[in-house]
Parts: structure tokens; C-alpha cells; sequence
């Protein structure tokens, strides 16, 4: 929390969103941001009415709303009204095939325009969305198809091949699998087909706000997925977060590289761009460093939000393949996943001549909470402030309750008021799992923060990542951070092993830059390096070098997963674990 402050590099305060923060949080109210969408008469909402219908209704129709890049570089556009056009194909779709209101529609597809079709379309019904990686295995599948009562599946042919054929027998709820690459065949429906077949005019059903909208599913540390549900009055969140912590404006072309499968790809790659009428960028393709590049340049992207994953093999890659590309359409970067390291702040700053901007948030708040603003200084290393109309407090437990600490930059659990729209509502079917959640009118989020005494929040770490170590309380990020600082580091995961004198030790899992040979000049420099840099007490007793790091699809590196490993304890749901090496 030393560094220097990254003030702005092009004077955008006038022209964004929100150019004074303390007079936005003074002036907010969440019915004043509910008044920027449209809705129903009575009341009533529908996320993809806001997304897609009311654009359409204002003469907006031939604009531009997804730009689908396909895997060999093809090019699709898609404008709002053929997003209404095919969004209502498919929810007429699913009442010809007698899916009613409320039920789930689940997805397992890569970024094809299928999916954004489908996810509009299953709101527009009232139905419920629920979307899943195309990584998955067979048992991450069926555990969320059966936890959430799938009644209709949208794939492909070879995803259902081998993914689906072996556990469908075992998923009772499920009804229709409809694949989009396929002509009809036993057991399942042809996609297109079903399209083809009606009408492409249909009436948005108008959801009660409290009504169920969305089914996002996130790890447990131990046991089963949690199905997180969110309501139609999320998208008065989604809506007016892309605006401010975004700053998302008509004109923008915007490309959010998170996969639907997580929260963010729905959240900040579907609905916040289009209720905010902007142009989203899709890219079939799995991360490139030339690729993503070229999509900057040529789609002349103006906002970008990414993951601190994507963001340090971009580093990694070094400043020459920026330099080659026309970026200077480039606005506003944002990145969300994990905390951001403070170099990787900088290096943006370096070479897109603006800096990353973090923020923070979580499946279960549904929407951004906490972030660094485009009319706002940048702190590296820190999430933020949070957003107007959000409370954001740091607290400690106390007999059995907990109590507000005001003292700056002392460690505590970072937690929220609730009563936000986009709030979850439920761990499905976990009532007691999801009160245990809520104590004394505070959401307990389970991150440990701090806040500077300028109202800066900071991360410490997850409450079970904390290492408590000769009476101090040491933050993992805070280490990994400082050991991403040296040249030979791309990626760092530290956690707290158990030690008879000091209770814990730190131990870090590196992984090189490519060029560097681990062996144990370069660990003993590392060992130096953070000595120096963190002091005795918090520096890493031991390092470990690793090729790769376990991380979750959404790019966090699993700390857990990592203590389990080395202390031999369970490994708990590992589902959205995309790489990793023993």
C-alpha cells in the first residue's frame, strides 16, 4: 500500500460517466437507477427486454450488438433487432417444446452466438438461464444440471457425445437437448430446425423483479457446487455498473473476454453492454497473445475488461506485438477475477498509456461493488471505491455478532449492506447455508481487507488464506505481489504451511518467465528479493517452482488447492479447475 498513486494520463473527468465521485454517491438512489430502463406499466421486469426490446422500440434496431469473431477469423455481425428476432424464435421455441416459466434452461457451449440467442431468449420466456462451461467433465455437468433441475440443454453434437450420453440417464428433470450443429437424432433435437419452424414475434413475458433469472454456480471448498440465484431486478445493478465502474457509453465498442460459463461473461459480457446499447465483441477463439492483439486493433475496441491471468501472459509476452498494433482507440481497461498485482497496474500504463483498472466483486453480489473509476486516481494494488449506493464497511467478529472497525488499514473482513438488486437471493436449496451469510444487517463476504484513510479498500486474502505467523497476520497477496515484481516471475501462489515455533510459515509456488531455468541460485535470489522487500517476518520461508499454477477458468489462482495439496487434506470441488500441474 506504498505505491505511488497513477493519476490520469488523458483528461477524460468531463467526459465520462461519472466525473465526481463523492458528489455521484451523494446524489445516487437505487430508484433513480431503476428509472434508467425502461420496464412494464406495473412494474414488472425483464432483463432481456432491457437488453435487447427497448433498443429496437427507440429506433435502434440496425445498430450493431454483437460482433462474433469466429475461430478461423471470420467475421458475424449481429444487430439488436436480429438479436430480438432470434431471442424470440427461441422462446417460442421453448414453449412449443412446453418449457414454462421458471423452468431452467441450461447451456454447454463455447462463445457462439447460439448461446447469447439462447441466454435471451430463456429470459424472455421467464425461464431460468443457467450457463456452463464447455470445459467441464461429465460429473461438474450433471452435478449443476441436477442441483438446479435442468429441463432443457442446448449443446453441441461432440459435447454431447462425450460429456452428456453417459449421465443423461441420471438426470430425471431433463427433458429436450437441443444441438446446434446437428440435424435432429435420437435423443436429442436439431437447434435450427426448431428455429426455423416459428414464429420470430413474441411477446416479452413481464417477471415479477423478485422473479428468478439467473443459476450461476460456484465452487465449495469442500462438498457440492453452490447454485447462486439472482432476479430480473439484477439488471438495475448490471445496468448501472457498466456505466459507472465501466463507463460504458453508447458508442463504445466493448470487449469483455470472460467466458458466459462465469458470472462476469453474463453479467459484464451479456447484459451490462447491452442495456447500456454498446457494441459487444465475442471471439470464438481460446487467449492468444498475437490474436488478442489484433482484436484490439482491428475491432478498434475503446473498453476492455479482462482477468490479472490474461493480463500477466500479456506481460509475459513483452512490449513488442503492442507496439506493432494501432491501439489508440483504447479508453478505458478494466480487469476482475482476482486481485490485480501492482506491476501489472503499471505495465498498463506503460504500454497502452493508461493503467488497468481493478475492481471486485463476487457470484454472490452479482455485480461490481468495489472499483477503480475512469475520473479516478488508481492506487496499484488496490480494488478501489466502492460504488454508489453500495455500503462497504471492514468488520471483526464479536460474540457471536460483529462490529464496524474505523481504524484505517486494519484487517478485518470485508463486508456489504445489503439490499442491492443484483444481490444473490438464495443458495438454492440452502437456506441455512445462505443465512449464515447475513449477520447484524452486514453481507459477510469471507475476504479479508483493509481501508486506507482514503477510502481505498485493499485485499488481504481469503479469511481460510490468511497465514498467522509469529503473531502476524500476512496477507498472500501482499507476498505474491512483491515476488511478481522480480523479472524471472509470472505467476505466484503463497499460502501458510504449518510450523512447531512460529504456527505458520510462508511458502510460495513460483512460476518463470519463459527464459529462466529454476534451480536454486534463482530460488535463493527470489528468497533475497522478498526479504528485502517485504522484511523478515512476512517473506516467504520457503519457495517452490512450478510450471503451471492451479487456477479456475476465471483465472484465480486456487490457494486452496494448493494447501490441500501439500497437507494432504481434501481437495473439495475442483470442477472449474482449468490448469494445473502436480
Amino acid at each position: 500500500m506504498d505505491y505511488d498513486i497513477i493519476r490520469k494520463s488523458l483528461d477524460i473527468k468531463a467526459g465520462s460517466n461519472m466525473p465526481d465521485y463523492e458528489q455521484a454517491v451523494a446524489d445516487f438512489s437505487w430508484r433513480h437507477a431503476k428509472s434508467l430502463l425502461h420496464g412494464f406499466a406495473d412494474g414488472k421486469l425483464n432483463i432481456a427486454y432491457e437488453a435487447v426490446e427497448r433498443h429496437v422500440k427507440s429506433g435502434c434496431g440496425q445498430k450493431i450488438a454483437l460482433r462474433w469473431i469466429t475461430k478461423n477469423g471470420d467475421v458475424c455481425d449481429y444487430t439488436y433487432a436480429d438479436l430480438s428476432s432470434l431471442s424470440s424464435r427461441f422462446a417460442n421455441v421453448l414453449d412449443r417444446l412446453d418449457i414454462n416459466k421458471g423452468e431452467r434452461v441450461y447451456t454447454l457451449l463455447g462463445r457462439v452466438p447460439e448461446l447469447y440467442i439462447t441466454a435471451l431468449g430463456a429470459l424472455k420466456a421467464g425461464c431460468v438461464f443457467c450457463p456452463m462451461f464447455s470445459a467441464f467433465g461429465p460429473e461438474p455437468v450433471q452435478a449443476r444440471m441436477k442441483i438446479g433441475g435442468a429441463a432443457v440443454l442446448i449443446t453441441t453434437k461432440a459435447l454431447y457425445k462425450r460429456k452428456m450420453v453417459s449421465i443423461r440417464a441420471e438426470l430425471h428433470e431433463l427433458r429436450e437437448v437441443l444441438i446446434v450443429d446437428d440435424s435432429e437424432s435420437e435423443g436429442s433435437r436439431d437447434f435450427h430446425g426448431l428455429m426455423d419452424a416459428t414464429s420470430d414475434q413474441f411477446e416479452t413475458v413481464a417477471m415479477d423483479p423478485e422473479d428468478m433469472a439467473l443459476l450461476h454456480f460456484t465452487s465449495g471448498t469442500t462438498g457440492m457446487p453452490k447454485g447462486v440465484v439472482h432476479v430480473h431486478e439484477a439488471v438495475v445493478a448490471h445496468n448501472i455498473t457498466g456505466r459507472l465502474a465501466l463507463d460504458l457509453q453508447p458508442e463504445d465498442i466493448y470487449w469483455c473476454t470472460a467466458d458466459p460459463g462465469w458470472v462476469t461473461g453474463t453479467s459484464y459480457g451479456i447484459i451490462a453492454p447491452l442495456t447500456n446499447g454498446v457494441m459487444l465483441i465475442v471471439d470464438e477463439a481460446e487467449f492468444d497473445v498475437a490474436r488478442w492483439y489484433k482484436n484490439l486493433s482491428e475491432q478498434g475496441v475503446t473498453v476492455w475488461y479482462t482477468a490479472p491471468t490474461a493480463i500477466r501472459m500479456l506481460m509475459k509476452s513483452g512490449s513488442e506485438l503492442p507496439a506493432e498494433h494501432n491501439l489508440s482507440k483504447l479508453r478505458f481497461m478494466a480487469s476482475v477475477g482476482e486481485p490485480l498485482n501492482p506491476e501489472a497496474v503499471e505495465w498498463g500504463n506503460e504500454i497502452f498509456g493508461m493503467p488497468f483498472h481493478d475492481n471486485w466483486w463476487q457470484t454472490e453480489t452479482g455485480g461490481i461493488m468495489i472499483a477503480n473509476y475512469a475520473s479516478m486516481d488508481v492506487k496499484p494494488g488496490s480494488m478501489g471505491k466502492p460504488l454508489p449506493g453500495i455500503t462497504a464497511g471492514i468488520v471483526e467478529k464479536i460474540d457471536g455478532g460483529v462490529r464496524e472497525v474505523s481504524e484505517p488499514l486494519t484487517i478485518g473482513e470485508l463486508a456489504l449492506k445489503p439490499g442491492w438488486p443484483s444481490m444473490m437471493r438464495a443458495y438454492l436449496d440452502e437456506e441455512a447455508r445462505y443465512q449464515k451469510c447475513f449477520v447484524d444487517n452486514w453481507y459477510l463476504t469471507g475476504d479479508l481487507a483493509v481501508r486506507d484513510s482514503d477510502g481505498y479498500f485493499w485485499f488481504v486474502g481469503r479469511d481460510d488464506d490468511v497465514i498467522k505467523s509469529s503473531g502476524h497476520l500476512i496477507g498472500p497477496f501482499e507476498v505474491e505481489s512483491a515476488l511478481m515484481e522480480h523479472e524471472a516471475v509470472t505467476e505466484v501462489g503463497v499460502i501458510g504451511i504449518p510450523n512447531e515455533t512460529a504456527g505458520q510459515i510462508v511458502k510460495a509456488f513460483v512460476a518463470l518467465q519463459s527464459g529462466y531455468v529454476p534451480n536454486e541460485d534463482l530460488r535463493l535470489e527470489l528468497l533475497g528479493h522478498a526479504r528485502k522487500r517485504l522484511g523478515p517476518a512476512v517473506a516467504p520461508k520457503e519457495i517452490v517452482f512450478r510450471k503451471n499454477l492451479p487456477k479456475t477458468r476465471s483465472g484465480k489462482i486456487m490457494r486452496r488447492l494448493l494447501k490441500a495439496r501439500e497437507l494432504g487434506l481434501p481437495e473439495g470441488d475442483i470442477s472449474t479447475l482449468e490448469s494445473d500441474e502436480k
